[in-house]
Parts: C-alpha cells; structure tokens; sequence
C-alpha cells in the first residue's frame, strides 16, 4: 500500500517561492520549488499545479508544460498571460491558465502616479540639474485641474484611480472593452476612445495585450490626443506603434512616461532612449516590495481552492 507521501508525490505543485515561506498551503499536496533552474526539481509528468516563475524568459517558464501531461492549472504571477499563451498547445484538455488579477494593483498604480508627477513636474530635468550642480527653477504643470483617461479599467485601472482621487483632477474618463456602471461613473467602451482622446490632458495604458490592443496606439491615436498631453504606458509595449510615438515625441507635441517599451529590453542605442520629452522606467511596474505577500496569498488561496475542488479565481482560458 502506498504511503500518505507517496500518494502526494502524485499531485506535484510547482512553486516559484519555497513552500516552507508560505503559510497556510493545504495538505494532501507535495510542494517543490522551481524558479526556473536548469535542474527540475521533480518530474514534471506528477505536476498539477503550475505556478510560473516570476520575470523569467518565457523560453524557459514554458519549458516544462510539453511534459507535464498531467498539469490541470497553470498559475502566472502576471496579470497579463501574453507570454504563456503560447503554451496552451502543450497543456492537456481541460487545463486551466489563470492571471494573476489583483496582485500587481498596489505596485504598478503606485507607479503609474510616480510616472504622472514626475513627467508633469519634470523631476527628470531637476535631477540632471543636480547631475549638474545647477539650481533649475521653472514653473511646471500640476495633475490638479487636469483630465486623465485611462484606457484599460480593470484592477489596475481603479487601483489607478483610486490614487488619482486627492489630487483634484478635473475629471477622470474610464475606458474597458465593454461599457459598464461603476460607483465612480461610466465606463467607456474602446469604440468612444476618439471621442475622448481630444479632452484628455493624461492617457494612462493599463489594458491587457489581445488582437485588439496591439498597436492600439497609432497614428490616429496620437493624432486625437491634445497638444502637450501626456501618455502613459504601464501595460504593455506592443500597445504602442513606437514609430509613430517617437514621430510626436521628436516634434515636441506630446510627452511619454513609458514602464514598458517596443522592442523591450530597450537597446541602448534605440532613438527612445533620448527623444524629447520622454521618460522611461525598465518594467519596473509589479517589481517591489508589495509583491511577495501578496504573491504567497494568491498561491494559497488558489491552492485552497484548488484542493477541495472548488472553482479557481481569475481563470483566463481553458485548453482544448
């Protein structure tokens, strides 16, 4: 007869993070970690839970899945699952893929406000000054009395807004894939976005990447925004024709606070790096001290879940 671990090295759950740092994991599973070594740390044949290594080469997060013939969930640690998708041809029929939603909220909204207030004030000129020893005064623009529109209202959206509320913007416009009520007002469809563009003093990017966002922001796009507004992406960067971006960066009639970029990493000698009027952050928006609590609380709610058989959160897609 089998013993009670024998029976559990049946059901393998890989962990990014060591098992022994998570409270609270149910038992009748045997937990291993992997944070995408060269070595496995078991066969990945006994696997049923995957969780994905956190910011690693896709490459080597999907490596395991054409072996892991039993795996019924794959866990990302992402809100988006762009790069895992891929990987659905390897999954057996009936497995789940599911996002991370909520996880990222408090880290990337934090820093889509670090990126609005640092553009609009130009704390990049302040700190070449200091670079520089020179005393730069100016009077720059305050996000007070400005309109923002964010495109992309799900989690990080209202998380975003959430963040914007005691700075007294002029009004804040909510734009999602389908239209909707919330307690704050109207969520627009993307249909209204060239409705909305021309008003909008902010646009922040916190949509998903599909079909129908990539190269969402084109020539038309940035032609619809305002002169001198502000554009900010923390989703992703094939969100944005970077082409057309650096064509209304160089003329100097709009402004960018890019997380995220197109091709990313960015090259070094890549002409985004030093057109006008631009910042960019290194995909820094979900890195940060906010992301490991929140990263044991997801796996163990979901493990939970998981082990009595109850329906998972935030499912994105089922394999065939």
């Amino acid at each position: 007869m089998a013993t009670a671990d024998q029976r559990s090295a049946a059901n393998d759950v890989w962990l990014p993070i060591p098992p022994d740092e998570i409270e609270g994991l149910p038992g009748g599973l045997h937990y291993v970690h992997w944070d995408a070594g060269p070595d496995y740390p078991a066969d990945p044949e006994r696997c049923v839970f995957y969780a994905v290594p956190y910011m690693k080469d896709t490459a080597v997060s999907l490596r395991p899945l054409s072996r892991m013939s039993r795996v019924r969930v794959v866990q990302t640690l992402t809100a988006g699952v762009d790069n895992m998708l891929p990987g659905l041809e390897r999954m057996p029929s009936g497995a789940q893929l599911c996002n991370a939603r909520g996880l990222h909220d408090a880290s990337t909204a934090e820093l889509a406000l670090t990126l609005i207030l640092a553009a609009l004030r130009d704390i990049p000129g302040f700190v070449r000054g200091q670079d520089a020893g020179e005393w730069r005064e100016g009077f720059q623009p305050a996000l007070a009395d400005k309109s923002v529109l964010i495109v992309g209202y799900g989690s990080i959206g209202s998380a975003i807004e959430d963040r914007l509320t005691p700075f007294e913007c002029a009004r804040v416009a909510r734009v999602a894939r389908t239209a909707r009520d919330t307690v704050r007002g109207p969520v627009h469809p993307l249909s209204d976005l060239s409705a909305l563009l021309p008003d909008a003093d902010v646009v922040v990017l916190a949509t998903p990447l599909t079909e129908t966002t990539r190269g969402l922001v084109g020539t038309d796009f940035l032609a619809r925004m305002k002169d001198g507004a502000l554009l900010v992406n923390i989703a992703r960067g094939q969100i944005v024709d970077t082409k057309a971006l650096l064509a209304e960066l160089d003329s100097g009639r709009l402004r960018a606070a890019l997380d995220v970029t197109d091709p990313e990493p960015l090259p070094p000698e890549h002409p985004l790096w030093h057109a006008p009027g631009v910042l960019i952050t290194p995909h820094v928006g979900g890195p940060s001290s906010a992301f490991l609590p929140r990263a044991k609380r997801l796996l163990r709610d979901q493990l939970t879940l998981f082990a009595a058989g109850e329906p998972l959160r935030n499912v994105v897609t089922t394999a065939d």
